[in-house]
């Protein structure tokens, strides 16, 4: 029997809405060239970590965890630049005996004097804080042996002082990631457009993208299917939505865990966008329906609860689904060309923030002048004339729309 072929996936930058969506994503997410230092520095963590003679021989397994394990990460909520990465340190032989603070406690002075600028013991992790603004969370765990590979329990321990909420806490990050690669395949052409687009960028010049005819085996850090694209873009608007608040915010790994139940691959990115928001607004309307809070667990391990500390109660959920109804309204309209241009852009701005808005406009702005001053067509695949929509041009082109203007981060002018 011949295998099935893989998905090819579309070109978000083919399409007006999609390609404004995309550069917006691109915008908050962690550039190929972080994302090749982040695997550098959390390599030298565990060689540093393996010369102190309370952690030589106990590192079993040193992984990445979250979004960093499925490309996924963007910046942190309220910044265009810092990015919070997460690592799972397993730890064997003598730390099985400790309490959880104690781990806590002994991975904290480990790395208290590593060459960051500061280390900070958090109630589940250690942070390590670099000077260009990466964030390193290293998260003790204790291997819970009889279960899946690397199912784990992590520590938390407020402190300083032990108290009786100490405990261990079930997880399987590893699984979970291993369940959103499988649910969200590599799509050939939307690799290809992300990463060509990156490698444009990153010469200081636009051009044109090539016929999509394969993509390297070893495919290098970049966006690899519409699910994971529109998980960002979906994470950047809660980050949006929630910047000025002070409680606990809808958990990235539960967005992940929709974007995997949702993906459909060949969709267009509003598509998929829409498709992840209804998916969240369903199950939370169904757990209000009946007084209860939203309930989402790793699909690989039971006791791993994704809403384990959000949501705090029932109303906190409803008002995070009707933020997401906002989102669904906004871009069904837009994709029905019911918005006037400014207020497309308006309306963007209002959701994923200002600069990161207008840094896209911006260089949509500049390939479409780069095209026009240089006469470059693009063509579809099947020989028609590509052109942007006039709307869309008129949104990203007029100076009075996307020059540098005083703002705020959150979207509102001043």
């Amino acid at each position: 029997m011949n295998a099935p072929f893989p998905p090819q996936g579309r070109n978000p930058f083919d399409d007006p809405l999609d390609r404004i969506l995309a550069e917006i994503g691109l915008s908050t997410q962690l550039p190929p060239s972080l994302h090749k230092k982040a695997s550098g520095r959390y390599g030298s963590v565990r060689t540093y970590l393996e010369a102190d003679p309370e952690f030589e021989g106990q590192i079993e397994h040193f992984y990445p965890q979250g979004s960093m394990a499925i490309d996924a990460t963007i910046s942190n909520r309220g910044t265009d630049d810092e990015y919070d990465l997460d690592i799972v340190s397993q730890l064997g032989g003598r730390f099985r005996q400790m309490e959880p603070l104690a781990i806590l406690l002994a991975l904290e002075r480990a790395l208290a004097d590593y060459p960051v600028q500061k280390v900070v013991r958090q109630t589940r992790c250690v942070t390590l804080y670099y000077a260009d603004r990466m964030h390193l969370d290293i998260t003790p765990a204790l291997r819970a042996y009889g279960t899946l590979d690397r199912e784990s329990f992590i520590t938390h321990g407020k402190g300083p002082q032990p108290s009786v909420s100490d405990c261990l806490v079930d997880m399987n990050a590893f699984g979970f990631a291993n369940w959103y690669r499988e649910r969200t395949p590599l799509e050939y052409r939307l690799a290809k457009a992300f990463r060509d687009h990156w490698l444009a960028l990153d010469a200081g010049g636009i051009r044109a993208d090539a016929e999509v005819d394969e993509v390297p085996d070893q495919c290098e850090f970049t966006v690899k299917n519409m699910a994971t694209l529109a998980l960002q873009i979906v994470k950047r608007f809660r980050n949006i939505r929630y910047a000025s608040y002070q409680g606990r915010i809808p958990p990235s790994v539960m967005l992940s865990y929709y974007a995997g139940m949702a993906a459909k691959p060949d969709s267009t990115l509003s598509e998929m966008i829409i498709r992840i928001a209804n998916w969240i607004i369903g199950d939370i309307e169904s757990a209000s329906l009946y007084g209860r809070e939203l309930h989402v667990a790793n699909p690989v391990c039971a006791d791993d609860v994704f809403t384990d500390r959000w949501p705090e109660n029932v109303a906190q959920q409803n008002e995070f689904a009707d933020h997401l109804k906002d989102l669904v309204a906004g871009l069904e309209s837009a994709k029905r060309g019911a918005m006037f241009p400014d207020r497309l852009m308006d309306w963007l701005r209002n959701r994923f923030g200002d600069r990161v808005v207008t840094k896209a406009a911006d260089r949509m702005a500049e390939e479409i002048g780069a095209g026009v001053q240089s006469a470059e067509q693009r063509y579809t695949r099947r020989g028609g004339l590509l052109l942007p929509s006039a709307g869309v041009v008129a949104a990203v082109a007029s100076p009075s729309i996307v020059q540098a203007h005083p703002h705020s981060f959150y979207g509102t002018r001043i």
